[in-house]
């Protein structure tokens, strides 16, 4: 697995732990987690013992979203050397290439072919909102707060909360949460539908998110990395060419060991244990 100075990794029966590991900034997103983050997914994707990754973590706070400090000195929009020299056209050239490296990590995540679950704590803000709304499912601890934070600092939010956040929510929340850039807490998160449930606290979030993973991890991973890849491909297509999207998928991958174990366990009364082939 890859190292990083901004991310830890715990390994355990299956389940990827993705740490958020920058506690004394709060876990705020400079260059080192743009340029890591995608790394360790692809990682993580590739990576047969792991079959559902929790994406947590350390200190009080989930993120503060993008690191002012580096965006300050030109990390977010400029060429990422602190440079701007050229023409406004150059200048703007590079910093377009920038937003789509940035928008590249995040998406990384929505790539994984694995399931990714949230667990989040303290401040998701800004770029925490990006973050969150590219993982497949999340939950959330009482004291979580959730704010669309760009809006309030004269940004239009660049890396994917607009393009992903009215597929989660309806688009009235949607509109609130991005015109007003206000603090949402757990509860009404949970409300509008953009957490799956709250819990009591840090460690209880972690330990759900956790135990759901693992859940994931018992069946096939073939058919549910398949369920996450249909589940994508459905989003953009009409349910008749969605229908038929996974008769193909199903004609291609349908008759694997992982089944025959299936049926195998069912008749002999007994768990089924998948091995992904």
């Amino acid at each position: 697995m890859t190292s990083s100075d901004v991310f830890s990794v715990e390994v355990e029966g299956g389940v990827a732990t993705l740490w958020l590991d920058r506690p004394a900034q709060r876990n705020a997103m400079g260059a080192a987690f743009w340029s890591d983050l995608p790394v360790l997914m692809r990682d993580l994707g590739d990576d047969g013992d792991v079959r559902a990754v929790v994406l947590a973590a350390k200190g009080p706070h989930f993120t503060v979203g993008l690191d002012l400090k580096w965006a300050g000195l030109g990390g977010a929009v400029g060429g990422g050397d602190g440079e701007h020299g050229g023409s406004q056209a150059a200048r703007s050239w590079h910093g377009y290439r920038n937003v789509r490296r940035m928008q590249s990590a995040i998406s990384s995540v929505a790539d994984c072919p694995k399931p990714v679950i949230a667990a989040v704590h303290g401040y998701c803000i800004g770029g925490g909102i990006d973050l969150i709304t590219a993982c497949d499912i999340r939950l959330a601890a009482t004291d979580a707060v959730f704010s669309v934070r760009e809006t309030r600092i004269a940004i239009v939010a660049d890396v994917g909360t607009l393009q992903r956040l009215p597929r989660i929510i309806p688009s009235g929340h949607v509109a609130e949460l991005a015109f007003t850039g206000k603090d949402v807490g757990a509860e009404r998160a949970h409300q509008m539908g953009l957490v799956n449930d709250v819990f009591p606290d840090a460690e209880a979030v972690v330990k759900a998110a956790r135990e759901m993973a693992a859940e994931i991890a018992a069946n096939s991973p073939l058919t549910v990395q398949g369920v996450k890849a249909v589940l994508r491909a459905s989003a953009d297509r009409t349910v008749e060419e969605g229908l038929d999207y996974v008769a193909a998928w199903n004609m291609a991958y349908l008759q694997s060991d992982d089944l025959k174990e299936a049926v195998a366990a069912f008749l002999e009364k007994r768990p089924p244990v998948f091995r992904g082939e």
